[in-house]
């Protein structure tokens, strides 16, 4: 399970746990100690005297998959389906640090792992596999795992007598270490003239499902779990409550989820775009199916979502890709329309500020109507001053 190190005589490294081995003889006699830093295992062999072997200790400290493996079983069965997933997939680049006890994971630890995987990502064999085009920007979605992994462990009754002595390895410095590539600016808020184009070159199903998605700022599986009885057409209210789980890899539905990612329902008030639409969706609802966006009662595939999407998306030529940008396109809406975040709080959702920030930031061409008003009041103003201060020279007369 160890191979020899070219660099340096004596050392060899462990293939699945990485950790480092050093061995000398000494009158005749073989000694070995193992070490989690190659430099470490260098300065013990030119050290090293055969008169003291390095004794193990017991480590207190749970191994970074032992509260991995914790964090699975208490912790996912509350989270969304297409969030396990997503984490599982992540920590993937984690897993040659699952040994390590988790207070021996410090920043320098931090600091190799992250040079290790930027150098894979940024090498000619990763180029050679075709990933160069596609490959990642960072490792930025790891390192907010890892974190997130610890400040569970910080909170979790069973292992708090050893968290309460940890301190979180990652640094500010790490993020900026994780940079691999600089990533692609994509534009993710499709605005109003693009989503009707989009919308029309859907069939009657997906443009009903695009439409009601972009009126309520919901999020695809929101809009597809959408129950029938949840329609209350007599007060106008839509209730967002369940919400399509779907396998990340097949792209099939998997369950109903009774709650969305937030774990909170949202309720929506029922316009007449809204009402046109779910009135043409009743029509053809079947007695076995409780789902408003259906096929023959059977809930909808994400995967068929994606192809109609895309198929769409390239009939009518416009820039914007994937399904969320819908949610992103209303959010930003709301808040030119409404003036403020607790508008788009108010439509997407969201309970943290920060996320509505994020879904609503205000694009280019919003800046330069802004813009434009505010050079047009600043030259109104100037004109005024000139009018009662005579000796005044107006900066546009220059």
């Amino acid at each position: 399970m160890y191979e020899s190190l070219k660099t340096h005589k004596g050392i060899y490294q462990h293939k699945k746990t990485k950790m480092f081995q050093a061995r000398k003889k000494i009158k005749g006699k073989q000694h070995t100690a193992s070490f989690r830093f190659i430099r470490e295992a260098v300065h013990w062999k030119k050290t090293f005297n055969g008169k003291k072997e390095a004794v193990e200790t017991e480590n207190d400290f749970s191994t970074l998959k032992e509260v991995w493996d914790a964090m699975q079983t208490l912790h996912f069965p509350s989270l969304a389906l297409s969030t396990q997933q997503i984490w599982k997939r992540r920590y993937l680049l984690l897993e040659c640090l699952e040994t390590y006890h988790m207070d021996e994971i410090t920043p320098i630890v931090i600091n190799e792992w992250i040079e290790k995987w930027v150098k894979y990502y940024k090498s000619e064999d990763w180029q050679r596999k075709g990933k160069g085009r596609h490959a990642r920007c960072n490792l930025k979605n790891e390192i907010n795992l890892f974190t997130t992994i610890f400040n569970w462990m910080k909170e979790e009754p069973s292992f708090y007598l050893e968290a309460t002595k940890l301190v979180s390895p990652i640094l500010k410095r790490h993020k900026k270490m994780s940079i691999i590539k600089e990533i692609p600016f994509k534009n993710k808020k499709i605005g109003i003239d693009d989503f009707y184009k989009f919308s029309s070159a859907l069939p009657p199903l997906y443009q009903d499902l695009a439409l009601l998605q972009f009126y309520t700022a919901s999020r695809i599986g929101e809009v597809s779990g959408i129950q029938i009885k949840n329609i209350d057409l007599t007060n106008r209210k839509l209730l967002i409550k369940e919400t399509c789980g779907w396998c990340q890899t097949t792209k099939t539905f998997i369950r109903l989820n009774p709650f969305p990612k937030t774990k909170e329902v949202r309720e929506v008030y029922i316009t007449e775009e809204i009402l046109s639409i779910i009135s043409r969706r009743m029509k053809m609802k079947t007695e076995t199916s409780g789902f408003l966006f259906q096929v023959e009662g059977k809930p909808l595939n994400y995967g068929t979502i994606q192809i109609n999407y895309r198929a769409a998306q390239r009939k009518t030529g416009i820039k914007y890709t994937g399904t969320h940008n819908l949610r992103h396109g209303m959010a930003t809406l709301a808040r030119k329309v409404g003036g403020s975040l607790d508008a788009v709080m108010a439509m997407t959702g969201h309970k943290d500020i920060k996320l509505a920030a994020h879904y609503s930031s205000i694009d280019s061409e919003y800046q330069k109507e802004v813009s434009i008003k505010i050079m047009n009041f600043i030259r109104q103003e100037n004109e005024s001053s000139v009018t009662k201060e005579d000796n005044v020279i107006s900066l546009f007369n220059r």
